[in-house]
């Protein structure tokens, strides 16, 4: 069915272009909420002024949808959900509770229909589309942490730590921890180190004999005890 569309409709046209759309959409959506009429040649009359701005509404629209596409590439979102060990959620993020945080964080309202993703079911860092503008395809950087660490971990991106959600589920993670690196050995500690190992080394030359040396000193045993022998 074709109508003239009252309204900017995304991802169909703006107000006052002729569309072809589904008849059930026509009917069921776009007439009775008065963002579309039927394109008869009467309404096609009566519209004949806003029809005449058309391309012009279309650039305007186009430009605006581009510009808030990118204000949003590349926000972050967090949340925090119950979840089991295992990083599932007791639940979900909806897109409804995406656009929600966005235009709280952002004052862009979007439709929840512009996210191009079901529900988030699990903690991590989660890369969404969003279909809005022509130029680019934003996204929205979506990230997901266990309810009881949220604020620690809000916390910790104050003080600028680059703590992930992922790094949440390791084991042995805890926040604020700090990684020591070992000094690099200076010169002095070189030459003791080497002085030690030369110590070590006498006292293994001297705690055990060379086998030359105790055969050396057992056959002079023998001939010492030998010449006892002889003179008794």
């Amino acid at each position: 069915m074709q109508v003239i569309l009252l309204q900017d409709l995304y991802n169909h046209g703006v107000a006052g272009e002729v569309v072809k759309v589904a008849p059930g959409f026509a009917r069921n959506y776009l007439i009775p909420r008065k963002v579309a009429i039927k394109a008869t040649d009467s309404a096609l009359k009566e519209t004949e002024n806003i029809r005449k701005n058309v391309e012009a509404r279309k650039a305007q629209y186009n430009n605006m949808l581009n510009d808030l596409a990118r204000q949003i590439d590349g926000v972050e979102l967090i949340f925090g959900r119950r979840a089991a060990s295992t990083g599932k959620l007791f639940g979900s993020v909806t897109t409804q509770e995406i656009v929600e945080e966005l235009d709280a964080q952002t004052s862009i309202d979007l439709n929840r229909r512009r996210i191009s993703q079901q529900g988030l079911r699990e903690v991590g860092t989660h890369e969404v589309s969003v279909r809005l503008g022509n130029e680019i395809t934003p996204s929205l950087t979506i990230t997901i942490v266990p309810e009881e660490q949220l604020a620690d971990f809000l916390a910790a991106r104050e003080r600028g730590e680059q703590v992930t959600a992922e790094d949440l589920m390791e084991d042995d993670f805890e926040f604020g921890q700090e990684v020591v690196e070992e000094a690099p050995a200076e010169d002095g500690d070189v030459e003791e180190e080497a002085t030690e190992v030369v110590e070590d080394i006498n006292v293994l030359e001297t705690e055990v004999l060379p086998q030359e040396v105790v055969q050396e000193a057992l056959e002079r045993d023998e001939a010492d005890n030998a010449e006892e022998t002889d003179e008794e």
